[in-house]
């Protein structure tokens, strides 16, 4: 079977969120959990996706699964664009393609210009009193504090400024007891916005193996309803300010956020065992 590499949220090879991607040819099944881990630690990148056919007439067209080099997560926004990008490149699917996921059916759609945007479910947000130690992991004190949500399982932290994103070196093994399930989204209000983006972001999520995520299309659907209640509009562009950076363009539509990137493929091979 073919195994790739995706650069996601991003038209430049090597940059961008890098996912591994499997197309199974099973429709009925996917393989052993174990050997789904086993791949995704191979390719050791922030989530390894793998999705097989489903049978015609269903609410899906596909089954899709994410998996980290240490666990399988409940969603993942830049695997499924990578999937959707293989799918649309390949002239495999065309089309909007719906993904029967944990997260329930996920909608990637295509465009003329070659961007696909995702339909995923909006993040419940909670207001929360800065957990004990957050501060001193994270090497800045919090200005808001979050609860995301089952889906995400993060904690979305608002800081000072952009500098302060921009200069984040977290303690990540105390991160990783600052009461998330997955870890932490730090933002910060964009200080020029008329460079490209409205708010700014970096994504650290030690407890399922992932130090910092490069473009996580997952926590832009916390950072859209927080940052458009706060700048009054429902269409904003977020930068992820990782070392291989990219932008995510969103549009808050209730309960659904709307994220729109590209994508690049920049490995193909067989995958032999």
């Amino acid at each position: 079977m073919r195994i790739r590499i995706v650069d996601a949220f991003t038209d430049r090879p090597f940059s961008g969120n890098p996912a591994g991607l499997v197309l199974l040819n099973d429709a009925d099944a996917f393989p052993d959990d174990t050997w789904l881990q086993n791949v995704a630690l191979e390719v050791n990148h922030a989530e390894t996706a793998f999705a097989h056919p489903l049978p015609d007439g269903g609410e899906a067209d596909w089954a899709l699964r994410w998996f980290t080099p240490a666990v399988e997560v409940a969603m993942c926004g830049h695997a499924t664009l990578a999937t959707a990008h293989v799918l649309y490149t390949t002239g495999t699917h065309e089309g909007p393609v719906r993904f029967a996921t944990r997260s329930g059916v996920l909608i990637a759609t295509p465009a003329e210009d070659g961007s696909v945007t995702l339909d995923f479910p909006t993040a419940p947000l909670t207001r929360i009193d800065p957990p004990d130690g957050l501060a001193e992991a994270l090497g800045t004190e919090p200005l808001t504090v979050l609860d995301t949500g089952p889906n995400i399982g993060d904690l979305l932290v608002e800081v000072a400024d952009e500098k302060t994103v921009h200069g984040l070196g977290p303690d990540l093994k105390a991160l990783a007891s600052a009461h998330s399930e997955r870890g932490v989204i730090a933002t910060a209000r964009a200080e020029a916005p008329d460079q490209g983006y409205d708010f700014v972001s970096r994504c650290f999520f030690p407890n399922v193996g992932i130090d910092e995520d490069q473009v996580t299309g997952s926590a832009h659907t916390a950072l859209a309803p927080f940052w458009s209640e706060r700048l009054g509009s429902t269409r904003l562009t977020g930068l992820q300010a990782s070392p291989r950076s990219g932008r995510v363009r969103t549009e808050l539509r209730g309960d659904r956020t709307l994220l729109t990137g590209r994508a690049v493929t920049v490995i193909e091979g067989e995958l032999l065992a």
